[in-house]
């Protein structure tokens, strides 16, 4: 039988791409929506030929929902997730899980009461430079990571092609750090394999909006290594990019072109090698989907997505208070 999902609002951008990923999907089907605009949802349920729900609290009685899509707005994501888990539906959800530490850990106390799965969507894990760049870190060509630097910015606010919600803060807890930032974060965490011992964070904002439209996060660790944040919704032409450097080595990708270049000690010759990419992995949903077949656990997802929340915390309250913000003062991870 085909998982039965019901998608929670349209309202991040990305909403339809994931409409989309369980529409594509052999083994899941959408079968409700739910939104906090109704005539919103009203649109989107037909589209889809499927039921609107106006009562969330009704839908996710339903025993003809097994698992739930999230993209409301991210202030949101506690109440409805909780609810979702509590209900027994398995939840795929935008990024990021929520915007403070003791939101998420009600939601990953929920979720782990319940028994559902649980997993989030950030897709750059899969890409094929992640996987490579994460081979040769394996291989330690680069030795010790002495910095870590990810760019991936947009022009989203110059050229306003970004839903104006985007840009309300009691939606979103934030601007292009929190929603567009999230993946140079979690990957900078990636890389290093350990959460920094503190987050220093300066925002600006060009076009004047409510939220940050540029964004820089510097994360510190014990041993001296830092690691370099940026995120932007002004800025033209810019690569998303990864540079890292370690005392054996250099690796730099999309500088501009999406090439992976590794100098290293350990290398025969003296000159940049370019290695190859490999296959994509399959994407979040596709991995939410066998974990609820196969009865098992998202663990590194959801450690990571975690990490996210808590770094995004650190950064906005860095950025808030133009001070070092040590991730020790963040309640203990639950």
């Amino acid at each position: 039988m085909k998982i039965r999902l019901a998608k929670l609002s349209y309202w991040h951008v990305h909403a339809w791409e994931y409409t989309g990923y369980a529409q594509e999907h052999p083994d899941t089907e959408i079968v409700a929506v739910w939104d906090e605009i109704p005539s919103r949802g009203e649109e989107a349920a037909a589209k889809l030929g499927v039921p609107f729900h106006a009562d969330l609290d009704a839908l996710l009685a339903s025993p003809g929902i097994d698992g739930v899509i999230v993209d409301a707005p991210t202030t949101m994501h506690r109440d409805i997730m909780v609810k979702a888990a509590r209900a027994g539906k398995h939840i795929f959800t935008e990024k990021v899980v929520a915007p403070t530490t003791a939101e998420l850990n009600d939601i990953l106390d929920a979720v782990r009461t319940a028994g559902v799965k649980l997993t989030v969507s950030l897709p750059r894990l899969n890409d094929p430079y992640t996987v490579a760049v994460r081979d040769v870190l394996s291989r330690g060509l680069l030795g010790q990571l002495t910095e870590i630097r990810v760019r991936l910015a947009h022009d989203g606010s110059l050229a306003n092609w970004l839903p104006e919600h985007f840009y309300a803060p009691e939606e979103t807890a934030g601007g292009a750090l929190i929603d567009l930032g999230c993946h140079p974060m979690y990957l900078t965490r990636l890389f290093a394999g350990s959460m920094p011992e503190s987050v220093t964070a300066a925002y600006g904002y060009v076009t004047e909006r409510q939220v940050e439209d540029n964004a820089v996060a510097l994360l510190s660790w014990p041993d001296g290594a830092v690691g370099v944040v940026e995120a932007g919704f002004a800025s033209r032409h810019s690569p998303f990019q990864i540079e890292l450097f370690g005392t054996e080595g250099a690796l730099l990708f999309g500088t501009p072109d999406e090439r992976l270049l590794v100098r290293s000690t350990k290398l025969e010759g003296e000159g940049w090698s370019e290695l190859p990419l490999p296959e994509r992995l399959p994407n979040a949903f596709s991995q939410w989907v066998g974990h609820i077949q196969n009865g098992t656990e998202a663990e590194e997802n959801i450690a990571l997505a975690s990490d996210l929340t808590r770094l995004m915390e650190a950064a906005n309250r860095s950025a808030a208070e133009g001070r070092r913000v040590a991730i020790s003062e963040l309640p203990a991870r639950g």
